[in-house]
């Protein structure tokens, strides 16, 4: 999984599971951080729960998490300020 570390934040690539039976973190899946989502991709509510979860995960702000890229994807490219690629890859083992 390339993380890109620039500017106090991180950037990667998430790949989003939606209706999953609970929220998590999996783990590596193709180069990207596979992410279970309970919540189903409707209405931009598996979006918000996704923030949510990075938010909790590291203790930032939901401000400070930013969908770059793949709003309607499951594949998406995110952007967390305040946090490093070893805090990322802490959280994911």
């Amino acid at each position: 999984m390339e993380i890109v570390e620039k500017n106090g934040a991180i950037e990667f690539e998430v790949r989003v599971v939606p209706r999953a039976s609970r929220t998590e973190l999996v783990g590596d899946h193709s180069g990207a951080l596979k992410v279970r989502i309970a919540s189903p991709p409707v209405d931009g509510a598996a979006n918000a729960e996704l923030v949510r979860l990075f938010s909790k995960t590291f203790g930032v702000s939901k401000a400070d998490i930013v969908i770059v890229r793949g709003q309607t994807s499951k594949t998406k490219r995110l952007k967390i300020i305040g946090v490093s690629a070893s805090d990322l890859n802490k959280a994911i083992k």
